[in-house]
């Protein structure tokens, strides 16, 4: 039987599809030569020059094989996709819309469709395409993955995870599939099914780095920090030079477990691999200035990563925090102008830690607040639902990343020591690291119980918690510091109350109360509040009557000099503002002799600060920098000032109580929003209500008097000093009946199926 000798075209095609595209060409010109009117040569042809790039060669041909067979709905998918090639976007969809007119059971038209859509960001009209593609063609497993990849991406998560589904019920052996499922499950907070998409992921590719990097990912969300650093260093080994996400990945890990110096060297990696991206800049920036104080390198990552990327979520707050620590004030009115537009639109554009210390609004403090909480930390599905709480004594939980020597544990020490432990049952979850001071052992005997829960996730801290039959869990962190609002987000209590760390509505719906007072909320504004509010009678601020002063030291050990009126304000230097720092200078310039003595800050702010003073016509010597020292130290050396002034729109706060703890009288302007309020509930709390003012006009006034009357001030030490150990300030046993009335109320409220409401709390006389 004679053999057939195949076309050209037939030739072409084999060569063609082995990869042998020059010598296709040439056969793919032979057989339109031969026919003019082919059209399977002159599409191919175009096809050929469409994946060698040529698409001004691939319009052309393609074109003139259409015009052979016009109604070759294939061709037209091709024609189209060398049209987008060329930026020819319009004509290339009219295109794809001709292909499925064509043939209206051609899936391959959406999809195509839906690709270019979605390359233009028209989001929405490119899920409609993929939806449309993978009904045409239920088992097309290429549209399910595009379409879930486009869901994920556009936070459409339940959606999303049926299209893996679907998608991996068609390809099970689909390596990519299983770990983009993956992200999206860590995406969910769903880490242990995340992990588990990883790792069949793995099975199927044990070489794909991709896979180890998003196992990594549910790993660290795990608290499997150990685990996830040996799967990041796995994707690493695979591709170590091509990976920039995973070494920027790798150093937050790092940084969770305190390695700081290697997460800095890890991004600083990724940036080696990918100069311009902005997230390693941010969380390398971020670093430099919070474990390592290095202000210039920290400026010089975030001013960049805001340069290449405006919107990069909380650069833009991180920026301006950052230049307010070192007092730099540069561009600081058109930065918040900036952040109060963002927050008002609804865009991450500030950490709400950072927004209470510039914002002047409840109403932005609590949309700013809803947004974290439900980017960041989604209600999860209760953990107590539906049960009955334990009998016996109300047990009351205290979650904080601070018991030890800080600032929260200086104000709470007395409070869980005076609890009555015939009716309460008080236990410390602890979130934070343990120090070796006597504040760490006296808030571990103050507790009836004291449970690390530092090393676990945080569904199994919340069982933890849930476990031990918790009534009341309250939240000593909010947004500030070692910060575990996830723990809250499973409701493992019943009742979950913000106190006293976090100066702002948290914003999420699982918090159900906030203990405040009259002043820091005043009635008209608890609208702005998530929580219900709690008012308790005297101030919020609960104070330790136990706290320790040492002997005081000599004024010149101090730094200050032998004689002369001392201002002080002890507040961090991020607080300081610019109009405040004016009435400073002009509060000192009445008085001369007198200096201002202020926490020493960073040496940028120090520089700046003079520079300030300087430029207001004050001696920069006047300026006297205070270094940090142990609490009953700081507290000895505060009676060597005169007046403390205070700050706005931020207060001081634990500052404020170290002041008029040592008898220092303090001055403050009454502010428009929680934080801006906390120095008036302060000062009406020890009876010094007439050291509020309501402007800075008034403010800058009333020191000045304050400091040239002698005998006014000498008055007001008196009163501060006789005040002390008698008014409701720094009473602790006073303090802790009134919250602990309060909690017997939310209880109470809860057991008899009450909705929410807020709570006043009537004076209880000892």
């Amino acid at each position: 039987m004679a053999m057939t000798t195949p076309s050209p075209c037939d030739q072409a095609i084999a060569l063609h599809q082995s990869g042998r595209l020059a010598q296709a060409e040439a056969l793919y010109r032979q057989a339109i030569a031969q026919d003019a009117s082919a059209f399977v040569p002159r599409h191919y042809l175009g096809v050929l020059k469409l994946q060698q790039g040529d698409n001004e060669q691939a319009v052309a041909l393609i074109g003139e094989a259409l015009k052979i067979d016009p109604g070759n709905a294939e061709a037209m998918i091709n024609y189209g996709n060398a049209l987008k090639q060329l930026g020819r976007h319009d004509e290339a969809l009219d295109v794809f819309d001709a292909a499925l007119a064509a043939r209206p059971d051609f899936a391959a038209a959406p999809y195509n469709r839906a690709i270019l859509l979605q390359e233009l960001g028209r989001l929405e009209d490119a899920a409609r395409a993929y939806e449309q593609a993978v009904t045409l063609r239920p088992d097309f497993s290429a549209a399910w993955h595009e379409r879930a990849i486009l869901l994920l991406q556009s936070k459409q998560q339940e959606a999303a995870l049926e299209s893996f589904d679907r998608l991996l019920a068609l390809e099970p052996r689909f390596a990519e599939g299983w770990s983009n499922r993956g992200v999206l499950l860590t995406d969910m907070k769903r880490f242990e099914e995340a992990l588990a998409s990883c790792e069949r992921a793995l099975a199927i590719n044990p070489g794909f780095a991709e896979a180890w990097h998003n196992r990594a990912n549910a790993l660290s969300k795990l608290r499997r920090y150990d685990e996830a650093l040996a799967s990041f260093d796995r994707a690493l080994a695979l591709k170590p030079d091509a990976h920039p996400r995973a070494w920027n990945n790798r150093g937050v890990l790092l940084q969770e477990m305190k390695r700081f110096g290697e997460a800095s060297a890890s991004f600083t990696k990724a940036l080696a691999i990918a100069p311009d991206y902005a997230e390693a800049l941010y969380n390398r920036g971020k670093l430099a200035w919070a474990e390592h104080e290095d202000y210039d390198a920290a400026l010089a990552d975030l001013t960049r990563a805001v340069a290449l990327d405006p919107d990069y979520p909380y650069a833009l707050g991180a920026l301006l925090h950052l230049k307010n620590h070192g007092g730099d004030w540069s561009g600081r009115d058109a930065a918040i102008a900036a952040i109060n537009v963002g927050v008002r639109a609804g865009k991450p554009v500030v950490e709400p830690f950072v927004y209470q210390a510039i914002s002047t609004s409840p109403a932005d403090q609590l949309a700013c607040c809803r947004l974290h909480a439900s980017l960041h930390y989604p209600a999860k599905s209760p953990l107590w639902h539906g049960r009955q709480r334990k009998p016996g004594k109300i047990r009351i939980g205290y979650v904080s990343g601070e018991f030890r020597e800080q600032a929260t544990a200086f104000l709470t020490a007395g409070l869980y020591e005076q609890h009555d432990r015939s009716r309460f049952e008080i236990t410390a979850f602890d979130i934070g690291r343990a120090d070796t001071s006597a504040m760490r052992k006296r808030l571990e005997a103050g507790f009836d119980h004291f449970t690390s829960i530092a090393g676990l996730s945080d569904e199994a801290a919340a069982q933890a918690i849930a476990a031990a039959g918790i009534d009341i869990l309250v939240n000593l962190n909010g947004y500030f510091g070692e910060r575990r609002m996830e723990i809250f987000a499973h409701r493992p209590a019943p009742i979950q109350v913000n106190f006293l760390g976090f100066p702002m509505t948290l914003g999420a719906p699982y918090i159900d109360a906030i203990i405040a007072d009259r002043i820091v909320i005043p009635q008209d504004e608890q609208k702005y509040y998530s929580e219900n509010v709690v008012l308790l009678p005297d101030s919020y601020q609960v104070n330790d009557s136990r706290r320790a002063i040492a002997a005081q030291p000599g004024r010149d050990e101090c730094g200050l000099p032998p004689s002369g009126f001392v201002f002080c304000s002890f507040n961090q230097s991020y607080k300081l503002t610019p109009e405040v720092f004016g009435c400073w200078m002009r509060i000192v310039k009445a008085l001369p002799g007198s200096v201002l003595w202020l926490l020493q800050g960073h040496e940028e702010f120090q520089k700046n600060i003079r520079r300030e003073a300087q430029a207001a016509g004050v001696d920069a010597a006047r300026i006297i920098f205070a270094p940090m020292i142990a609490a009953d130290l700081h507290l000895a050396r505060l009676g060597h000032a005169d007046l403390f002034l205070d700050t706005m729109p931020c207060n001081a706060h634990t500052t404020a109580s170290d002041a008029l703890w040592a008898g220092v009288p303090l001055v403050t302007c009454q502010g428009s929003a929680f934080s801006g309020r906390v120095a008036t509930s302060l000062l009406h709390a020890v009876g010094l209500e007439d050291l509020v003012t309501q402007n800075l006009a008034g403010y800058e006034a009333l020191a000045v008097a304050l400091a040239l009357d002698k005998a006014r001030l000498q008055a007001l030490r008196q009163r501060l000093k006789d005040n002390r150990l008698r008014a409701p300030l720094f009473d602790t046993a006073r303090y802790c009946r009134h919250l602990e009335a309060a909690f017997c109320v939310l209880l109470a409220n809860w057991e008899q199926g009450l909705p929410p409401k807020c709570v006043t709390i009537e004076p209880i006389n000892n």
